[in-house]
């Protein structure tokens, strides 16, 4: 049996040192050598509890990264989740409380939030797909990602209800126009890729862009497993996945739009790939509201 070239899973956050630099990064950049406002301003006696408040419906995301965010900034800093990842959170509902010197709250404030937010909004624009998707076709994340932040925002895809397309140019195929343009055809290009997978051991599904039913046909031919759908119109998807006829996997992609997933769930393709759910994801409304004690 193949392996899928895409991957449900369930939710598991990224290991925590491959996170920890980039918060340190993070942080770093924000704090740089002390938050001199925060220095002149406030005690460093004086703790405070503040809370994370959701300001609109959200998909949460990202919590253990906020909490890691705390811990590097003061580890006096006491954490307290009010909810877990994946959960929905409506307006006036908090997803953690902190408590703490003030000042190490204070300069945690906005990278943890930057990160909360993000996060939270690839989440939560992921379960609006998926809840439009209503189980009749799977939504996929690309590798349209901020550079650097691609484990965190895949693992937001899955927080959200998503899954996860390939992760990088390493772990899955995908036969793109500019290959086929070197390589001179799609039948040179499928052959090459079948050739260099079992010259060294490898499984792994071939899959194959096309952008014209010629091309899907060329692809039908050359005994692709997965056969993208790139940027055609509906009734030409129609016409592909009949030509198809079940003898690969078939998933839609470009100019994919929330308001489009309805028509497209009910056309008989295996998955839909959605370059919006990174890269245009907008940051959740999510406050930090601070009490001295």
């Amino acid at each position: 049996m193949l392996r899928r070239s895409w991957r449900l899973m369930s939710s598991p956050l990224p290991d925590q040192a491959d996170y920890r630099d980039l918060v340190a990064r993070a942080l770093s950049e924000d704090l740089g050598a002390g938050d001199i406002t925060s220095r002149a301003i406030v005690p460093l006696d004086v703790r405070a509890t503040a809370i994370l408040l959701a300001k609109s419906s959200c998909v949460v995301a990202g919590l253990p990264v906020a909490a890691e965010v705390c811990r590097q900034v003061d580890p006096q800093i006491v954490w307290r989740p009010e909810c877990e990842d994946g959960d929905r959170r409506e307006a006036g509902q908090i997803l953690a409380t902190l408590e703490g010197p003030a000042a190490s709250l204070l300069g945690a404030e906005r990278t943890l939030l930057n990160l909360l937010q993000h996060l939270t909004g690839v989440a939560t624009m992921t379960r609006a797909f998926v809840d439009a998707a209503g189980g009749r076709i799977t939504i996929l994340d690309t590798r349209k990602t901020l550079p650097t932040l691609r484990g965190l925002e895949k693992y937001a895809v899955r927080c959200g209800g998503g899954t996860n397309h390939r992760f990088g140019l390493f772990d899955g195929v995908l036969i793109k126009d500019n290959h086929i343009r070197v390589a001179g055809s799609i039948h040179q290009a499928v052959t090459r890729m079948r050739e260099d997978l079992a010259s060294r051991g490898i499984t792994m599904p071939i899959e194959v862009e096309t952008q014209s039913l010629a091309e899907v046909d060329d692809a039908i031919a050359a005994g692709a497993d997965i056969i993208m759908l790139d940027n055609l119109d509906l009734a030409q998807m129609r016409d592909a996945i009949g030509r198809i006829a079940g003898r690969a996997r078939v998933e839609i992609s470009g100019g994919v739009t929330l308001d489009r997933i309805p028509a497209l769930a009910g056309i008989g393709a295996d998955c839909v790939s959605v370059g919006a759910l990174t890269h245009s994801a907008g940051a959740a409304d999510i406050s930090l509201e601070i009490e001295t004690h």
